[in-house]
Parts: C-alpha cells; structure tokens; sequence
C-alpha cells in the first residue's frame, strides 16, 4: 500500500484516499495474501439467480463466508450445495467493493467425509419416499422375452462386455448402447438424458425402441456412484414408461435409482440374466409339452377305442334284431292263400244278395224315386239360389283358404325351429365338432383307418380335417425298373 502513500497535507498528519483506492487496495492485499484456497464449512443461505450464477453461505459455529459461482462454474459442480450440508469448497478469495465485503469464488464443491454424504443421500430418499417414487404399486413387470435391449453404460468398460457376453450365451437379443460417463460431474445428466432419450424413441421406427432399459456400471467408492444418488437420476428413471433395470455397483452398493427402478441387479452380469430366459431351457421345456400333447392325444384316442369296443359289445346281433320280424313275415305267407280265398268268398256272397234284390220293380221303383230327387234339385238350381250359394261358398273358401295360410305358417315355423334343433343336435353328436377341436378321421381305400396295420396295407390314404380333407399316397407298389437308354448310331 505503500505507493498510494501521499504526503500529508500542511497540518495534517494521516494521508488521504479515495474509496475506491482503499477498495482496490484491499483486493490486491486479500487477492495476493492468499490466491486459491480450500475451505471447509457447513452450507448455509443458498440461491440461485435468474441469471444462473449460484449465491451461499459457507460456515462454522463463529463466523460466515459469503460464497459465489458463477453461471459457467455452476454447471461444471461436481456436488450442487445444499443448506445444512458439510462441504469442502475450493476457490479465489476476492472482495466486492460495492458492498465492502469479500468472498470466496467457488469453482469446485466437494462433500466432507462420507458420513455427510450418506446424510445427504438419507435425506433425498426421505424426500423422494415421501412422493411414492418408491411404491411397490408402480414398479412395471418385465417382459418375458424383450426384442431390443437398451443398456446405459460407458462403452469401453468391462461392464458392456460382461452383459454382452452373458446375453449372447442365454438368449441373443438385440441391444442398443447409449454411451455415458458412469462417474464425475456428468454421469447424472448423461444418465438421465439417456434414459428420457431412449423413451422418446418412436416404437416400430427406423431406431427401434428398446423393451427394457439396463443402467450399469461396475463397483466403486460412494464417490465414485455418487452420479446414480443424484435427484435429476432418480426421476428419470421413476418416469421411464420402459422397464428399467438398475444394476450399478456390487451386491453391497445401494444407490437412489435402485430404489426407484422396477428391478434391482445385484451385478450387471445378473441383469442380463434376469432380462432374458435361458434359450435351451426354453427349447427343453417346449419339447416337453409336446411330448405331454401327443400322450394326451394318444391316451384320448385309446380310450374313445376302447369305450366304443365296449359299448359295441352291448348291442345285440343282426340274427337276434332280425328273427321276430322273420317269424312275422313267414306267418303271413302262410295266411295270405286262406285269406284271398275267404275275400273272394265273401265278396261273391255280398254280390249275390245285391243280384237277388235288382228286380224290374224295384229298379223301376228306386228310378222312380231318383227322378222325384232330381226333380225337387232341380227347382232348387234357379238362378239366385245358385248365385247366393256361390256367394257363400266363395266366402267359405276364402275363409278356408286364409285359415290354410295360417296353419300352412305356423306348420312350416314349427318344422322349421324343429329342424334347427335336429341340425345342432346333429352337430352336437356328429365328429365335425370333434375334428375343430384338432383331431382328424383317417380313411384308407374309402374304409376308416383305426390302427396302423390298416394304414400300411391301403393304397391310398384320406386324412379329413376341419376344414377339409387331404389325400396321401399309401402302400407303393414295386416300381418296374426303368428300360436303359438304347445305343444311338454312330452312322
């Protein structure tokens, strides 16, 4: 300060300065005293401005130190401070003229010790439990048998190659990798922007969208994985539409997004395990159900065999259906000859007597009468006694005739609902039912085939289905031997 030194003023004895001279003074003493420090306190006021650079409070049980990043310094914090937390800040010591303070520009923020960044972790996960992101209730189920697998992970770890490795040998799917960085200061962003990018993915597009999302990462310090414990990570992943497996860290490390995802691995290798079945298992349980199907089918068709052998034995024999109605016609052909003998006898009887009373008188008498009949007929067909019988004989048959269009209705209704009745019983009964169910009727030479002695002896065999019938070739015949080609002339 030596240079702002001024002679004193006649009668005076201290040197005069202006405020800004006192001001600059002070920041090139404070500026050069100390340069670039680190600082350890607890975290005190905080905000951040409009225009992006971050105001707070760095403190201890005795005194306060204002501290200031700027917008191009906020963006690159390791650790963003919160109130109440206890930090390491690095940075220059400057003052403020305009306010007469000083202050510490801080370019880096580091948590002290690991016991105030499990406080802190402890406290985002009171928060976030507190907002459900934690819930059972909407974690989403996994697919079976995911198409395209979305793993987030840095692409030139180990990580990537283990998952690879592990899905290749259960089930091959393909994989879409968006690298990261899985730890500093941007692992969260990445992270979290990788896991909205692959949900704004269009499914079916020309980048397929992933059925399940990995987020990986090998094990490490609770700084090293401090990236997957931020907010911004948690809440990507507890909106993820797609089902996300985390598997970051050993089976002892535990981070916030292991909370909020819909299934924890304890290792990546383990994600790839729980994110596809085993192909060979697939392939040995599906040859068993097969197996099982065509025991059932065959147990199914042996039995229907041998219930319809059993219930041909009940039935009684052709001679046995046949022998009353044999007794029956034989006694008939006995009578027949006596019984035309006595027709013929009685007919010749009744004609006699009709002979015996057609006498000239009685024929005149009864023509006599006729006459008489026709006579009194005939005063009864005068005209308008003809015309009123027309009348109403036309009206009875009208009558009849609707009366018969009703009843010819509600015959052919009563035929017809009968009718749909006998056709689904017929269904009912019927082996078409039982060929939609899957099975088939197997005919050889036009007889129905019921075991394979008799399937190998026809010529032709005739498979019906469902939906129609299908004709094979059955027993070959010895195929003559074909004539060798004849010797062309070389002439």
């Amino acid at each position: 300060m030596s240079d702002l030194i001024d002679s004193p003023n006649e009668g005076e004895n201290a040197p005069e300065f202006s405020v800004s001279e006192i001001s600059g003074a002070l920041k090139r003493t404070i500026e050069g005293a100390f340069g670039r420090v680190r600082v350890r306190g607890e975290v005190g006021r905080v905000m951040l401005a409009r225009s992006g650079h971050l105001y707070f409070d760095v403190k201890d049980d005795r005194s306060v130190l204002a501290a200031v990043s700027w917008k191009g310094q906020v963006s690159r914090l390791s650790i963003m401070p919160e109130e109440g937390m206890e930090v390491i800040v690095t940075g220059k010591l400057t003052t403020f003229g305009s306010q007469s303070k000083y202050q510490i520009n801080v370019d880096d923020v580091a948590v002290a010790g690991e016991g105030a960044l499990m406080a802190m972790l402890e406290k985002r996960k009171k928060q976030l439990a507190a907002e459900g992101l934690f819930a059972p209730e909407r974690k989403k189920s996994l697919p079976y048998l995911p198409d395209v697998i979305g793993v987030v992970t840095s692409p030139s770890g180990a990580v990537i190659r283990d998952i690879l490795h592990r899905l290749r040998e259960r089930f091959p799917r393909k994989v879409l990798i968006w690298p990261v960085a899985v730890q500093g200061e941007q692992c969260a962003p990445q992270v979290a922007a990788a896991i909205e990018g692959f949900n704004r993915l269009t499914p079916g597009g020309a980048l397929p969208r992933p059925d399940l999302i990995i987020v990986a990462r090998g094990g490490g310090s609770i700084e090293d994985l401090w990236g997957f414990n931020e907010e911004i990570v948690a809440r990507a992943a507890a909106a993820s539409e797609i089902p996300l497996i985390s598997a970051v860290g050993h089976e002892t490390d535990t981070t916030l997004i292991d909370f909020v995802s819909d299934r924890r691995a304890p290792t990546p290798t383990a994600a790839a395990e729980i994110a596809v079945p085993v192909r060979l298992e697939l392939l040995g349980w599906t040859e068993e159900q097969g197996g099982r199907l065509k025991r059932a089918l065959s147990d199914g068709v042996s039995t229907r065999t041998q219930r319809l052998k059993d219930l041909s034995r009940a039935l009684p024999s052709v001679d046995a259906l046949l022998q009353t109605p044999r007794q029956r016609l034989d006694r008939s052909g006995e009578n027949l000859p006596r019984a035309l003998r006595d027709g013929v006898q009685r007919r010749r009887v009744i004609l006699t007597e009709h002979a015996g009373s057609l006498r000239a008188s009685t024929l005149r008498g009864m023509i006599e009468g006729k006459r008489q009949a026709l006579g009194r007929r005939t005063d009864r067909l005068s005209p308008v006694t003809i015309s009123r019988e027309v009348v109403r004989k036309r009206e009875k048959i009208q009558d009849l005739a609707r009366r018969m269009r009703e009843a010819q209705l509600r015959r052919v209704g009563m035929l017809g609902d009968r009718l749909n009745g006998l056709e689904r019983m017929r269904e009912t009964l019927g082996y078409h039912a039982t060929l939609e169910r899957g099975y088939a009727v197997v005919r050889g030479d036009g007889a129905l085939v019921t075991d394979k002695k008799a399937a190998k002896k026809a010529r032709e065999i005739e498979i019906e289905f469902a939906d129609g019938k299908v004709t094979l070739g059955g027993k070959s015949s010895p195929k003559k031997p074909a004539k060798p080609p004849e010797q062309g002339s070389l002439f």
